[in-house]
C-alpha cells in the first residue's frame, strides 16, 4: 500500500479529520483562495479551483465558506497573500517527506518545520531530493456501504480511474491527474457520497518501517499536518498491519 494511502487510512482510524475539522477548513479555505487568485473566480475555467473545491465539498463545507475564499482570491474581499513552497526531507528509518506549504512569512515557516523534523528524527533536504519519488495522482475515498464493490469498479473504470481498493471498510480511488475531474463529476451525478476528493501524491515505492520508526514516523506526520502553514504531508513508508498493531500496544 502507498503511504499515502497507510496515512490516509490511519489518520481515518484515529478520527483526526473530525477532531481537527476546524484546521481542515483553514487549509481548503487557502487553496481555494490561491487557486482563485492564481487562475480566476470559475471553477469551469480554473482545474485548480475546480478541485479545491471538490476537496471542500468532500469535507462538508458550508457554500458560503467556499464562496467567500473565491472572493478572497479575486479581490473581492480583503484577503491574505500566501506563497507556496514544497519542503523535501527524510523522516526516521529514512522515509522520504514530502511537505507542501502555503504560509505569509517564509521565514519563521521554514524554521518551524526544520525544528519538527530535526527533534523527530528527520532532516529537511534539498530541493529535489525526494520530489521525483512521488506522481501527482486522483485520490477519492467512497464509504463502503455507498454501493457494491464490483458496480463502483465497472463505474469509476469506465469514467478513467487507474485502480480501486477496499481498504478497512472504505473504498481508495485512484486517478491519473487528467482524469480526476471526470471520475469526481461522475461519482456527483451518481449522487456517490464521498469522504475525500483531492491530487495527491503517490510514491513510486515504499520503504518498511519498524515500530520504532514507525511511532516517530506517525508522531512527526501529525505534528506537520497540524502546522498551520502545513498544506498536505506525503511520504513513501509502509507500515504493516502487525507492526501497527505493536505501535498501537505500545500507544
Amino acid at each position: 500500500m502507498s503511504g499515502h494511502s497507510k496515512w490516509s487510512t490511519i489518520k481515518h482510524k484515529k478520527g483526526a479529520a473530525d477532531a481537527k475539522r476546524g484546521k481542515i477548513f483553514t487549509k481548503l479555505i487557502k487553496e481555494i483562495t490561491v487557486a482563485a487568485r492564481m487562475g480566476g473566480g470559475d471553477p469551469n475555467a480554473n482545474p485548480r479551483l475546480r478541485t479545491a473545491i471538490a476537496g471542500a465539498k468532500a469535507q462538508n463545507m458550508p457554500h458560503d465558506n467556499i464562496n467567500r475564499a473565491i472572493k478572497k482570491g479575486t479581490g473581492e474581499l480583503e484577503g491574505v497573500n500566501y506563497e507556496e513552497i514544497t519542503y523535501e526531507g527524510y523522516g526516521p528509518g529514512g522515509a522520504a517527506i514530502l511537505i507542501e506549504v502555503m504560509t505569509d512569512n517564509k521565514n519563521r515557516t521554514v524554521g518551524e518545520i526544520r525544528t519538527i523534523l530535526g527533534k523527530n528524527g528527520g532532516n529537511m533536504g534539498e530541493s529535489g531530493c525526494v520530489a521525483y519519488m512521488f506522481e501527482k495522482k486522483g485520490f477519492i475515498v467512497v464509504p463502503g456501504d455507498a454501493m457494491g464493490e464490483d458496480e463502483l469498479m465497472e463505474l469509476v473504470l469506465e469514467a478513467g480511474a487507474d485502480d480501486l481498493q477496499s481498504v478497512d471498510g472504505k473504498y481508495e480511488i485512484i486517478t491519473a491527474k487528467d482524469n480526476f475531474h471526470a471520475v469526481h463529476t461522475l461519482l456527483e451525478e451518481k449522487s456517490i457520497p464521498m469522504e475525500v476528493a483531492e491530487l495527491t501524491a503517490i510514491p513510486s515505492n515504499t520503504i518498511p518501517v519498524d515500530d520504532k520508526h514507525g511511532k516517530a514516523l506517525l508522531r512527526m506526520m501529525d505534528l506537520l499536518e497540524d502546522h498551520d502553514d502545513v498544506q498536505k504531508v506525503y511520504s513513501n513508508f509502509d507500515i504493516s498491519d502487525e507492526v501497527m498493531a505493536a505501535i498501537e500496544a505500545s500507544a
